[in-house]
């Protein structure tokens, strides 16, 4: 039997290329699918929610997830990693140093702050560990055949994070998963970890990257265009005081 995106937990954005709004803190998760692997962009705020990403994704391809790209390391995007056993883990260069131990006791501590369940914050952060890959310019993933489905991977940031990554998938519409870069159902978050004086510069790089035309995934919210994240661009600049 054939299961749609939407019995399957996802919304289609393009054509093999699909996202899950998750509950609570309505962050984003991507999925985009190959012939030869299965792509998943940010895996949740919790094991368990990791794990119902992960039955999702089976659902919806009847294969396993191969690849996990982490767009930065905030807990609501990256505790439900240790779900995502056997899957090649992609993250932004310098986020390992941001998961070291002392390091995933800030994010047990931010994700209980934030209203995660203690004993659940502490699972998924003692299980947290750092990508196996570290993207320091651009990345790009095969998931086949011959080349026929391939995702670009480019560290745009610093701007939400220090450690920010875009995910480029190429098509009709192209689409690019911003992370929180980008927020539409609120306004983007500068937390003592954010550059603010570079964050115009990376939307400005994820605009080169889609173009006029694609469709952009924030981390959280709907999706957004082109104008959107120009328009999202120039507020940050002047909020932040950042010169043209």
């Amino acid at each position: 039997m054939t299961v749609t995106w939407e019995e399957s937990g996802w919304e289609q954005v393009a054509p093999g290329v699909g996202r899950c709004r998750l509950p609570v803190w309505d962050c984003t998760a991507g999925i985009v699918v190959g012939a030869d692997g299965v792509l998943l962009v940010d895996a949740g705020s919790s094991l368990a929610e990791g794990a119902r990403l992960r039955t999702g994704a089976r659902v919806l391809t009847g294969r396993r997830v191969t690849h996990l790209a982490l767009t930065h390391p905030h807990f609501d995007h990256v505790l439900g990693a240790a779900a995502f056993a056997g899957a090649e883990v992609f993250g932004a260069v310098g986020m390992e140093t941001v998961l070291t131990a002392r390091g995933r006791e800030e994010l047990r501590a931010d994700a209980v702050r934030w209203g995660l369940d203690a004993r659940a914050a502490a699972e998924a952060a003692d299980a947290l560990v750092p990508p196996r890959h570290a993207v320091s310019g651009e990345w790009t993933l095969d998931l086949g055949p011959d080349g026929g489905r391939q995702v670009l991977l480019a560290n745009v940031g610093p701007g939400h994070t220090a450690h920010d990554l875009a995910v480029l998938v190429p098509g009709d519409p192209e689409v690019v998963f911003c992370g929180d870069l980008v927020e539409e159902s609120g306004e983007p978050q500068a937390g003592p970890d954010a550059v603010p004086s570079r964050w115009p510069a990376a939307l400005d790089r994820l605009l080169a990257l889609g173009g006029e035309d694609a469709l952009y995934v924030p981390g959280h919210g709907a999706v957004v265009d082109a104008a959107f994240v120009r328009a999202q661009r120039d507020a940050l600049a002047a909020r932040f005081g950042v010169s043209e």
